[in-house]
C-alpha cells in the first residue's frame, strides 16, 4: 500500500453540491482534507433527483473547483445518498457454524450477514447496506466480535437499509455523466455519524437529525449501533417558504431575514424590537416585530421536532436515548434551534460539526460539510487496503501527488 492514498467524496444535496477530495496515511488512517470544491445545486427536490441535467453540471463544477485546489484528476467518489425514498427494517440471520472445532470464522460471518440479508423487499427498492448490530453465540446474546468463540449455532441482528431503485440510478447517472465513477453509495447520516458521534454517545443512545434544504434525516443509533433511519420531507427551505409566505417578501430576503434576525425562540425576543421590510410589489418599507418573524420560524420547527419524535417513538427509544438528540447539516445554523428541540422533546440537544479530519479543516468544520466529511472518513475505515482503485490521478505538468484510492486498481 503506498504512503498515502487519496479518497474522493460527493455529498449531493438541495442547495448545494459538495466535494473533498482527502489522503489517508497508510500508517496512521488519518484523514486529511486536501481538495475543497462546492457549486449551487437546484436539481434535486426532497433529496430525489428531478433534473438530471441541472444536477450534472452542479456536480462537474464542485468536482473541478476541488480538482483545481488540491492538482489532482478525480476518477471515483464515495457518493451520499438520502431522500423520502430511503427506508429501513432490522432482520436476524441465523447459520450452522462450520469446521471441525466449531470455532466462529470471519466466513461464518459473512454467511450469517448474507442469510439475514435474505429479506423480501419490492422489485422497484434495492439494498444499500446490511449492517451488524450484534451477534448471539448459541443463546448468548450482546456479543460484538464473535470470530474465535466457539459455537454451533451464530445468529446475527442486521439493521437493512433500502432505497428506490430508480432514484439510486437517476442519482448513479448524474454523477457518471460528470465525468466520476461511484465506488460506493453511502446513506447520508450513517456518513455523518462517521465524524459527529462518539463511541459513547452511539452507546448511550442518540438521535441524529441532519437539517438539511429540503429534508431532514434522522438516524438512531442505539447499543452502539444503528438502529433506525428515516427522512423527513421538510428543511431549512421551508422556513424560508413561511417567512416569504407569511411576510410577502422574496426568496432572498426571507433567507437573509431567517438567517440575520431569525430564532426559534420568540419568547427570547423583545417584543418592542422593530425590523424593516420591504414586501414584494411595495417600494417603501415597513416594520414588524422580530418576534413575529420567529413566531413564524417556531411554528415550522415545532412541526419539524413533532415528526422526529414520531420516529423516535418508531424506534422504540423513547425515554432511551440518553445522549439526547444531535443536530447537524446547515438548518441547524438557525438561532434557537438546540434549545429549542430541548424544551419540546424534553432531551438534551446539542448542533455537531465534523471533527477528526486534518489538512484544511477551517474551511470545513462547520455542521453543513458534516456529510462530505463523513464520506471520508466511511472510506477510511470501511474499505480495506487489498481494494485499491485509481479514483484520482495528478493533472498534467502537476507532479509527486499520490494518486490512489482505497477499492480496485484500475488498469
Amino acid at each position: 500500500m503506498p504512503e498515502q492514498t487519496v479518497l474522493v467524496a460527493i455529498d449531493i444535496g438541495t442547495t448545494k453540491v459538495c466535494v473533498l477530495i482527502g489522503e489517508v496515511g497508510a500508517r496512521t488512517g488519518g484523514v486529511d482534507v486536501i481538495g475543497i470544491g462546492q457549486a449551487p445545486s437546484d436539481g434535486l427536490r426532497k433529496g430525489v433527483v428531478v433534473d438530471i441535467d441541472r444536477t450534472v453540471q452542479s456536480v462537474a463544477t464542485a468536482v473541478d473547483a476541488a480538482e483545481r485546489l488540491c492538482g489532482l484528476k478525480v476518477r471515483s467518489a464515495f457518493v451520499g445518498i438520502s431522500g423520502s425514498h430511503i427506508g429501513s427494517q432490522n432482520s436476524r440471520g441465523m447459520v450452522a457454524v462450520a469446521g471441525r472445532q466449531h470455532d466462529v470464522t470471519r466466513e461464518d460471518t459473512m454467511r450469517a450477514i448474507e442469510a439475514a440479508r435474505a429479506v423480501s423487499i419490492p422489485n422497484t427498492r434495492e439494498i444499500l447496506h446490511v449492517i451488524p448490530r450484534g451477534y448471539v453465540v448459541d443463546g448468548q446474546e450482546g456479543v460484538r466480535d464473535p470470530i474465535g468463540m466457539s459455537a454451533v449455532r451464530l445468529e446475527v441482528e442486521t439493521h437493512i437499509v433500502t432505497a428506490s431503485s430508480t432514484s439510486v440510478q437517476n442519482l448513479s447517472k448524474c454523477v457518471q455523466r460528470a465525468g466520476v465513477e461511484i465506488d460506493e453509495l453511502v446513506l447520508t447520516p450513517l456518513a455523518s455519524a462517521e465524524v459527529l458521534l462518539a463511541e459513547e454517545d452511539r452507546e448511550l443512545g442518540i438521535a441524529l437529525c441532519d437539517v438539511g434544504g429540503d429534508t431532514t434525516d434522522v438516524a438512531i443509533f442505539q447499543d452502539g449501533s444503528i438502529s433506525h433511519c428515516a427522512t423527513i420531507p421538510m428543511g431549512a427551505r421551508s422556513v424560508t417558504s413561511d417567512l416569504g409566505l407569511v411576510l410577502r417578501v422574496t426568496p432572498d430576503v426571507a433567507e437573509e431575514l431567517k438567517l440575520k434576525q431569525g430564532t426559534a425562540l420568540p419568547l427570547d425576543v423583545d417584543p418592542d424590537e422593530v425590523i424593516q421590510i420591504t414586501s414584494i410589489g411595495e417600494e417603501v418599507p415597513r416594520p414588524i416585530t422580530r418576534r413575529h418573524v420567529a413566531q413564524i420560524i417556531e411554528a415550522r420547527t415545532t412541526e419539524l421536532f413533532d415528526h422526529v419524535a414520531r420516529e423516535i417513538e418508531a424506534a422504540g427509544a423513547t425515554n432511551r436515548l440518553q445522549a439526547g438528540l444531535g443536530l447537524t447539516g446547515g438548518g441547524s445554523l438557525l438561532r434557537g434551534i438546540s434549545k429549542a428541540a430541548r424544551d419540546q422533546l424534553g432531551m438534551s440537544a446539542r448542533v455537531l460539526a465534523p471533527r477528526g479530519l486534518g489538512g484544511l479543516t477551517d474551511a470545513i468544520s462547520t455542521p453543513p460539510y458534516a456529510a462530505a466529511s463523513g464520506l471520508l472518513t466511511w472510506g477510511a475505515r470501511n474499505w480495506t487496503a487489498d481494494e485499491v482503485r485509481e479514483g484520482a490521478r495528478s493533472l498534467d505538468g502537476v507532479g509527486g501527488r499520490i494518486a490512489r484510492i482505497v477499492r480496485g486498481l484500475m488498469p
